[in-house]
């Protein structure tokens, strides 16, 4: 059970952040491009990154610990779902080209953002 309460307090919080940097970072730009969740899904994917590189090797956090930052927080904060439904509307407006840039992107900086926590993760 407490497990199960680590994991909704993280996701909700996660959820508050995706959602207020998301408004920021669209509110910077105009474009038809949804520059937010990009931004999101590559930050939530650095934390997890270092989140796993310091409970991997360093010991930095107990087990109910890593539940609420990595299922809990990075899951509410990282967002696959939006991901796609904003690719589909992309292509569907006609935005052909601007839905493959945003589709490569944003796998390969979620990619490299995972290794690149992990990587600060080990050498702290």
């Amino acid at each position: 059970m407490r497990a199960l309460l680590m994991v909704f307090i993280g996701g909700g919080l996660g959820s508050i952040v995706r959602y207020s940097l998301g408004k920021w970072v669209n509110a910077l730009h105009g474009h038809n491009f949804p520059y937010g969740t990009l931004v999101a899904n590559i930050v939530a994917c650095f934390v997890l990154g270092l989140i796993m590189g310091l409970a991997d090797h360093r010991q930095l956090f107990s087990p109910k610990a890593r539940l609420f930052w990595t299922v809990g927080f990075c899951g509410g904060f990282s967002t696959f779902s939006t991901f796609g439904y904003e690719a589909l509307t992309l292509l569907q407006s006609g935005f052909t080209l601007n839905s493959l840039i945003y589709v490569i992107v944003s796998l390969l900086l979620s990619v490299l953002a995972v290794y690149a926590g992990l990587f600060l993760g080990e050498h702290l």
